[in-house]
């Protein structure tokens, strides 16, 4: 795996993300996702059991809550999201692509 989070992988798959483990421990786990126009499928939602910290590192994209509240988020922008509580990608920017970096805890 590379050790930098800019380079992207050689013929990454663009119907799906890469989500790329970088470091998993008892109860934190670490990684970087890459996004390239992609967003949770019509009326589906994510719920997750646990924490989720995100920060974008390149790219924008758009993160609502079944509550309402939509996020803009553009290069540097972080967002927590709790344990069980129902979100989706609305979309994500192919140009740049979008890179995360996660934090499940």
């Amino acid at each position: 795996m590379e050790n930098n989070l800019f380079e992207i992988p050689a013929g990454l798959n663009k119907k799906f993300e890469l989500f790329q483990p970088l470091y998993s421990g008892e109860t934190i786990e670490i990684e970087r996702i890459i996004s390239e126009g992609h967003a949770t499928p019509e009326g589906s939602w994510l719920e997750q059991e646990r924490n989720e910290w995100v920060i974008l590192i390149t790219g924008n994209a758009v993160i609502s809550f079944s509550d309402g509240r939509d996020f803009v988020l553009n290069a540097g922008d972080h967002l927590f999201i709790p344990a069980g509580v129902r979100h989706r990608v609305e979309k994500t920017s192919s140009e740049p692509k979008c890179i995360w970096l996660a934090v499940h805890f």
